[in-house]
């Protein structure tokens, strides 16, 4: 298959992905009405994904050692496409809890062979294309769900949306990229501290993204909105990352991509912390989405393409990171929320950025030194 089939493929299923995880922060009112549930149980589901990233870590690279990526997208697709359906439809509380698991494990897999099969010099920008799709279709998601309940129907059903795509996904013959495997044995010490702050970049760029995609409405609420409105408003955010990822990685003089959108996102953080008026924290919402967009799709291309190693042992590494960014921001500014004015509590995202950018500055001198020396080292291929 080619390198258009490929992205076109992933980008279905990060399409398809970014709908149902959207949706199912905008389900768990409803599903806690249709099954008479109280909301707190069903805050849970929430943290499937991150969940299922952690355990894709884990069993990734054995994964792609007996399986190819083609059949991991197929495997993921379907068992995506199960958790979908179970959320629609489920009767019970446990059919709810294996759907959201579903939908996390699946959605794993497919976060798992992204970077695997777009990579190159290009994958930066290929991950931001791809990952625009996938956050327009997170945009439309509440609003399908609030249409179809407003008509009568439980909106959950809007759930079934993605289920058709991933199911055509798991019936196609899947890719069949091959990313490199690279026999160099590089300095233990050198590799293993240049895996770590591409690790801690992609952990930092993951927990700013989510401490906006779990707060944003809150803080709307918190400016004195109804929620309703608040829920609506919440889209800026969302908007803005479509955007910023369909414009992809700035390159600006010799600047970094991620302290150009870091930058961003920073004025972003003061309009949404510094003032209570809903028109500023909306534009400010807008403004920090772009800025984050670059984020991931920068740092996770650059953590999987590091010469010398494994790209589906790094990809797996990603994963993880990405499930603890996912498990713990968000919960450390809930945290911070508890003992200060939650608009004060959304400044701890600059110094995540701040660190972003630090490391980003270390990453790239040990990347540097790492090509000046192995240059002369002759590279196999396996």
């Amino acid at each position: 298959m080619s390198a258009r089939s490929d992205q076109f493929q992933i980008g279905a299923a990060l399409s398809s992905l970014g709908f149902l995880l959207a949706g199912l922060g905008a389900c768990i009112a409803i599903l806690a009405r249709d099954l008479d549930e109280p909301t707190g149980r069903l805050a849970l589901l929430s943290s499937a994904f991150a969940v299922g990233l952690v355990i894709v870590a884990a069993v990734g690279p054995a994964l792609l050692r007996s399986w190819s990526i083609g059949i991991v997208l197929r495997v993921g697709s379907l068992i995506c496409a199960a958790g979908g359906a179970l959320l629609a439809l489920a009767p019970v509380y446990a059919v709810v809890v294996v759907g959201g698991l579903c939908v996390g494990l699946g959605g794993a897999l497919l976060v798992l062979v992204a970077p695997l099969m777009l990579h190159g010099a290009t994958a930066a920008a290929q991950l931001s294309r791809v990952n625009a799709v996938a956050s327009a279709a997170g945009i439309l998601a509440p609003l399908t769900i609030g249409l179809i309940d407003a008509l009568g129907i439980t909106g959950r059903a809007a759930m079934l949306i993605a289920v058709p795509p991933l199911l055509v996904l798991a019936a196609l013959k899947g890719s069949d990229s091959v990313p490199p495997r690279l026999s160099e044995a590089p300095s233990g010490h050198a590799v293993g501290r240049a895996v770590g702050l591409g690790w801690l970049r992609v952990v930092l760029a993951v927990g700013v993204e989510f401490c906006f995609v779990v707060w944003a409405v809150a803080r709307l609420v918190d400016s004195g909105l109804a929620l309703a409105v608040a829920a609506l408003l919440g889209t800026s955010f969302p908007i803005g990352m479509a955007v910023g990822r369909a414009i992809g990685p700035v390159h600006w003089r010799s600047v970094p991509p991620v302290v150009v959108g870091g930058s961003l996102a920073i004025v972003g953080t003061l309009l949404v912390s510094l003032f209570n008026a809903p028109a500023l924290i909306a534009i400010g919402l807008v403004v920090a989405g772009i800025g984050v967009a670059p984020l991931y799709p920068v740092t996770i291309a650059a953590l999987v393409a590091m010469p010398g190693l494994s790209p589906t042992r790094l990809a797996a590494l990603g994963a993880l990171a990405s499930g603890t960014a996912i498990l713990i921001t968000p919960a450390a500014l809930a945290a911070l929320a508890r003992v200060m004015d939650l608009r004060l509590a959304y400044l701890i995202t600059i110094p995540l950025l701040l660190a972003l950018f630090a490391l980003s500055r270390q990453t790239g001198r040990s990347y540097r030194r790492r090509r000046s020396t192995s240059a002369s080292v002759p590279v196999t291929r396996s």
